[in-house]
């Protein structure tokens, strides 16, 4: 394989290697720092990072405000200062070596406001700012003011050009470098939009080759595209690197830096990578952000898929097809088709009796046990989001999306919080990229070897 030298990254000579940031206290200064250490760029998440008390244990992130907006400034509270211990941890571990860059999503709740509050503490320390899960246009304009480079996480050339018009163009001395996100096969949010089949992947180099003709054609700075998504062995990307088409290529790493000594997640959660078959990773459309994402196809979400298929159209009054009495008596009045009166029966009787109203004019069916989680969810919410389906929280004057909070998503904040912090791996959100699977038949990892980072590091510059 080729050598993979150092590239210019943001001012400074780099390892093209970056370990991407994953939410929610799963990327720590633990495993960052050590990343950096190794001469690539370690990240910390900054979504709602753990933070430390005096005796270094992790701060539970209990919420006590009686409404929402109170909860969801707690939240920004605790997003703040986690996200400044972890970069210190990282920092302090890499002894200055790499970089450290910081990961938040854009449309997480109080974004704006925690990268101001993180940064302010820390900019000295961080070297740049990672930032996708919408259209950032704020994102160079707050980097750069304090004086640290940004990452941009897009999955097209259309993407870029719209950010670079519209906003980046006046902050071009701060571009880092542009993230492509490969939209289905990277973990996580993706960026897949509805022009978009989920079922039919798309060669990644094309679209990494149009992203730097539109980069050029625009005269942006001649700065490394990160191949994100997909990327395990580096032998099948070696076409990539030193290739002129594309430009300088830096590659991240999310999935891979999971299952290392340092990462914080559970064991029982590094078990679970080890025993992935092919397909296991499922892209679905049930995260309250509205993105596609890709997880574990583990229990969780088998039950919210089968949620959603015990769905029918409803009116509250007899119109077309929606003539029949969904209930005898002693229920609200609601009307649907035959056919769906016979699978509503079928519902009923097996045990799934709360029927729950969605913003699409239909209802879904699940256990009374089932019905009380989802509202219990629903009005403990914190406003983890900029807009969430599941609760109808908005960060806007109303605090709501004006729309009626939707029972076929879930909480996205307790299950990560849940998982992260030793929760059930079967029975939560577990993200994952679509090449998980290779840790079963990667021969690293062979009798369950789990490395270190810089173990893991080290493998990978061997282009396996």
């Amino acid at each position: 394989m080729k050598t993979l030298n150092p590239i210019r990254l943001g001012g400074r000579e780099i390892l093209p290697l970056i370990e991407g940031g994953k939410g929610v206290a799963v990327t720590s200064g633990a495993s960052s720092g050590p990343w950096a250490l190794a001469g690539g760029v370690g990240t910390v998440s900054a979504v709602n990072a753990d933070s430390y008390d005096e005796n270094g244990d992790v701060i539970p992130q209990i919420y006590h405000g009686r409404t929402r907006r109170e909860r969801h400034e707690e939240l920004v509270a605790y997003a703040i200062r986690g996200g400044i211990d972890q970069v210190r941890r990282a920092y302090e571990v890499s002894k200055g070596l790499g970089a450290i860059n910081i990961n938040v999503l854009w449309e997480m709740g109080g974004a704006q406001r925690v990268l101001h509050g993180v940064l302010e503490r820390t900019r000295e320390l961080v070297h740049g700012v990672t930032c996708g899960a919408g259209m950032p246009y704020r994102l160079a304009e707050i980097a750069s003011g304090y004086g640290v480079y940004y990452y941009p996480i897009v999955s097209s050339g259309r993407a870029f050009r719209a950010l670079w018009k519209r906003a980046y163009s006046k902050f071009s001395d701060y571009l880092g470098a542009v993230v492509y996100e490969d939209p289905w096969k990277a973990g996580g949010h993706n960026g897949l939009s509805n022009a978009e089949d989920p079922t039919q992947p798309q060669d990644p180099y094309p679209r990494v080759k149009a992203l730097r003709e539109t980069m050029r054609a625009m005269n942006v700075p001649e700065v490394p595209i990160v191949m994100a998504g997909g990327v395990w062995y580096l032998r099948e990307w070696e076409q990539w690197i030193d290739n002129d088409e594309l430009g300088p290529i830096a590659f991240q790493f999310g999935t891979r830096p999971l299952l290392t000594q340092e990462s914080p997640i559970s064991d029982a959660w590094k078990q679970k990578l080890l025993a992935l078959d092919e397909g296991d990773v499922f892209l679905h459309q049930f995260s309250p952000t509205g993105f596609y994402s890709s997880a574990v196809n583990n229990p969780f979400l088998l039950e919210l898929q089968a949620r959603s298929e015990r769905q029918i159209p409803v009116a509250g009054a007899p119109e077309g097809e929606l003539s029949v009495p969904l209930f005898d008596s002693g229920r609200k009045a609601l009307f649907v088709s035959p056919d769906d009166k016979a699978k509503a029966e079928q519902w009923l009787a097996a045990g799934f009796t709360e029927p729950l109203k969605t913003p699409d004019d239909t209802l879904i069916f699940v256990t009374p046990e089932k019905a009380a989680e989802i509202r219990k969810d629903q009005a403990d919410c914190m406003g983890c989001l900029s807009q969430c389906s599941f609760s109808n929280w908005a960060d806007n004057d109303k605090n709501s999306t004006g729309r009626k909070a939707d029972p076929r998503s879930f909480c996205i904040q307790k299950t990560l919080q849940d998982v992260a912090h030793g929760g059930s791996v079967e029975n939560n959100l577990v993200f994952a990229g679509h090449n998980a699977h290779n840790f079963a038949r990667d021969p690293f990892y062979s009798n369950g070897f789990v490395p270190t980072v810089r173990q893991l590091f080290d493998r990978i510059l061997t282009g396996n």
